[in-house]
């Protein structure tokens, strides 16, 4: 069983949301978009007081390399650009948009151009257009992530679907319910890295996810692998990850990429 040196094993609470499927949350009132919602330079916002939205608008860009562009994501009237308090207890630059209740959207499909014939700089400039981090928490911009000094020496590309961490279970029904765009993202990611192989990682205490992930893989993507790891606490850390699934070491002055991996969080891939 792949695992590695140590860890716990904490109440898992899984039981409470694991059954629950996932349901579209249409947000009410004001929404609050801090410019500095992941790691790097705050973006900066290219609209202004009064200005109409649509959802899937960018409303603010990238502050520099490090850093991403955000969108709306409901329709409405640019209500105000001032500090509000977040959740880690500052006061963050925001944009604030008055919910306008009719959900108008930019036109997505006239915007979808696929990976077919694609350059590495083109579709690096898509996925960073697009404003997408990291969904594991750190927000780490994902372009960022994916721009290591030397592409061809990456072998690993490892999904992180271990979820190991108490009660949470939103990564455990991505998988089950939406594979397809898990492995899709995934899919894109490993057109960047020619010498890289695909690694879904995940527990073993999710039978179900390991089986629906295993049947796609059997059928549409020879590239990619499924592996099953011992259930325990923080198998989901970046360094056990590797280890567990590769057996190299990443030490506290090296990145993942030094070891010729890349991880990312399955919400991300989606």
């Amino acid at each position: 069983m792949l695992t590695f040196k140590g860890g716990i094993h904490p109440f898992e609470g899984k039981e409470l949301s694991e059954d629950k499927e996932i349901i579209a949350y249409l947000p009410k009132g004001d929404l609050v978009y801090p410019l500095s919602q992941h790691i790097g330079a705050p973006a900066k916002p290219i609209v202004k007081r009064g200005d109409c939205v649509l959802a899937g608008q960018k409303i603010a860009e990238a502050g520099g390399f490090v850093s991403a562009h955000i969108h709306a994501s409901v329709s409405g009237k640019v209500k105000a650009i001032e500090p509000r308090l977040t959740a880690s207890g500052t006061r963050v630059e925001s944009i604030v948009i008055e919910n306008d209740g009719k959900y108008e959207s930019v036109d997505y499909e006239a915007q979808k151009t696929g990976t077919e014939g694609k350059s590495r700089e083109e579709i690096l400039a898509a996925i960073k257009e697009a404003g997408i981090v990291g969904m594991g928490g750190a927000g780490f911009p994902t372009h960022v992530k994916l721009s290591p000094k030397n592409p061809d020496v990456i072998d690993y590309v490892l999904v992180n679907g271990s979820e190991c961490e108490p009660y949470l279970t939103s990564d455990y029904r991505r998988m089950i319910e939406e594979p397809d765009k898990v492995l899709g993202g995934l899919d894109i990611v490993l057109k960047l890295f020619p010498n890289a192989k695909g690694i879904i990682a995940v527990e073993d205490n999710k039978p179900k996810a390991i089986e629906v992930l295993k049947d796609l893989v059997s059928s549409k993507y020879p590239h990619m692998q499924v592996n099953k790891m011992k259930t325990k606490y923080p198998e989901g850390a970046e360094r056990q990850l590797i280890f567990a699934n590769t057996g190299r070491y990443v030490n506290s002055s090296m990145l993942p990429a030094d070891a010729g991996c890349i991880v990312h969080n399955i919400d991300t891939m989606v």
